[in-house]
């Protein structure tokens, strides 16, 4: 049996590389794993050699202390592998298929997966809907920045490359269809943006930069992307994006610079709940929400795919400790705002995404900047990554993929 090395989460600020338990087609009682998912059996499961798996800034909330991760978890929901094993109950896989896994870990069964809402799948989770590899509160589910993971429901999840080595020539391109490029795409679509649409997207991280793309590929006419860190802004700007730094002015006068008029017909808040108002770092949780309302036009709406948690362990603010946010809801009320939020149901895009990648139509890995690194470099990405550089670190545990 092979070995197999995780990236764990050790507490506030600190991952490190450890030596782990190989995966079984179980899920076994460990950090995390609500009592009602201990010793779950999954005869409908698969196991990955993984080959990619990706640094995102979920899990940098956890790995910064903001949530009730347990000291253990491993981490990495994002995740393309090889089939190394498969369960009895698998029929629409091989042993040697490259596969790119949502992170959602939904069923396929319930009544919300038949309805496309594979976020909140009612059957993953003991104690609240919706599921999750290596993140806290969603099962228990071991994370994938390892050399190997499990993944439950094989038919229903996983997503089939249909050439091996063509899609080895573009995995850094596919690799971002675990997440970023779905979310991304999602926070666009449930924003309504279409062919001449304006649109504003906050923060120039990677989801940020993900949808900045996705709205080109919907056909905007242009996509203003606002950040407070001049280095990620400056890569925006590298493949279309318009820029504008929030703590620079009154937002609606900068977009008023650019486009002429001081709204836009849609906005995504690809932020979320460690929002900040200023360079000096004092967060102000509302702050995305709230900017949107004022930009966005009467009868618009905005995505949210940008995380809010329920619980916030470090936050300064008590009412944002339990995700209590002071939003001027009255303001969105009043121009008819449709709000969109939740996670991204991944299954609903990646197919049309793949296909969007592999026919060359769209460059995701060049406009997330994407970086390969080793296993054993992940704990220098996560620290780079908190600190702002404007890459998306993706992990190669098995030196499968082509290094800089």
């Amino acid at each position: 049996m092979a070995g197999n090395r995780a990236v764990v989460y050790q507490g506030p600020g600190k991952v490190t590389v450890e030596t782990v338990d190989y995966p079984e087609l179980v899920l076994k009682p460990g950090p995390g794993v609500p009592p009602g998912n201990e010793n779950r059996k999954c005869p409908h499961g698969m196991i990955l050699k993984v080959v990619s798996t990706n640094i995102c800034g979920s899990d940098q909330h956890m790995v910064r202390g903001r949530t009730t991760a347990p000291v253990g978890l491993i981490l990495g929901h994002e995740i393309t592998g090889e089939v190394v094993e498969l369960g009895p109950d698998v029929e629409n896989f091989r042993i040697g298929d490259l596969v790119s896994v949502p992170f959602n870990v939904s069923c396929g069964r319930c009544r919300n997966c038949r309805e496309r809402k594979t976020g909140v799948c009612l059957n993953v989770n003991p104690e609240r809907p919706g599921g999750a590899y290596g993140y806290v509160d969603m099962g228990g589910w071991p994370g994938g920045q390892a050399e190997y993971v499990m993944v439950p429901y094989a038919d229903w999840t996983g997503l089939r490359f249909p050439d091996r080595d063509q899609a080895m020539e573009k995995i850094r391109d596919l690799t971002m269809l675990t997440d970023i490029f779905p979310t991304g795409y999602h926070g666009c679509v449930t924003a309504g943006v279409t062919t001449g649409s304006t649109v504003y997207v906050a923060g120039a991280g990677p989801v940020g930069l993900a949808a900045a793309t996705s709205a080109f590929l919907l056909g905007a006419a242009a996509v203003i992307v606002g950040d407070l860190n001049a280095d990620r802004l400056a890569h925006a700007r590298t493949f279309g994006c318009l820029t504008v730094d929030p703590s620079a002015g009154p937002l609606p006068d900068q977009i008023d610079q650019l486009l002429g008029v001081p709204e836009v017909d849609a906005a995504v808040d690809c932020v979320g709940f460690e929002a900040k108002a200023s360079k000096d770092g004092h967060e102000a949780p509302a702050v995305v929400l709230n900017a949107a309302m004022e930009v966005t036009r009467a009868g618009g709406a905005i995505g949210i795919p940008g995380l809010y948690v329920t619980d916030d362990p470090g936050a300064t603010d008590p009412d944002a400790r339990v995700g209590a946010l002071s939003l001027r809801f009255g303001l969105g009320w009043a121009k008819s705002h449709v709000f969109s939020t939740g996670q991204c149901p991944v299954l609903r895009y990646n197919r049309d995404l793949m296909m969007a990648i592999l026919d060359d139509r769209v460059q995701i890995a060049r406009n997330v900047n994407a970086t390969v690194i080793t296993l054993d470099e992940a704990p220098d990405g996560y620290a780079q990554f908190d600190a702002g550089v404007p890459q998306k670190f993706v992990i190669d545990p098995h030196g499968m993929l082509k290094h800089p």
